[in-house]
């Protein structure tokens, strides 16, 4: 029987979602700026557009005929992205904020602008 996947932690909120732009804090594609296209909180991944590229060996099938080799983003922890600032255009990092209307909003914690 395949074994389970060891999740990571119990918490699995992420301080960051799809569609965000965020900025690479560690490893090889450290200072790198990417929109997330997948978050995967059980794993505490996230998949950024144009980081972590890897190269896989692909058969040939309809959808690609001639197979080969080809690129593609592989997941990252989450711990070594952080939000850009809208205002700064840095990172930063997240609080959150209860409106007066009763809605909870991400807010920067370096310029104070609220992020959604």
């Amino acid at each position: 029987m395949a074994r389970e996947k060891k999740l990571e932690s119990h918490n699995n909120k992420l301080h960051v979602k799809k569609e965000d732009t965020v900025i690479v804090i560690s490893g090889k594609d450290k200072g790198k700026k990417g929109r997330i296209i997948a978050a995967y909180p059980r794993q505490n991944r996230v998949l950024v557009e144009g980081v972590n590229m890897v190269k896989k060996h692909a058969r040939p099938s309809q959808a690609n005929p001639q197979g080969g080799i080809i690129d593609q983003e592989a997941p990252i922890h989450v711990s070594n992205v952080m939000l850009v600032d809208p205002k700064t255009g840095g990172p930063t990092r997240i609080g959150y904020k209860v409106l007066d209307n009763g809605n909870k909003v991400r807010v920067a914690k370096k310029s104070g602008e609220i992020i959604d």
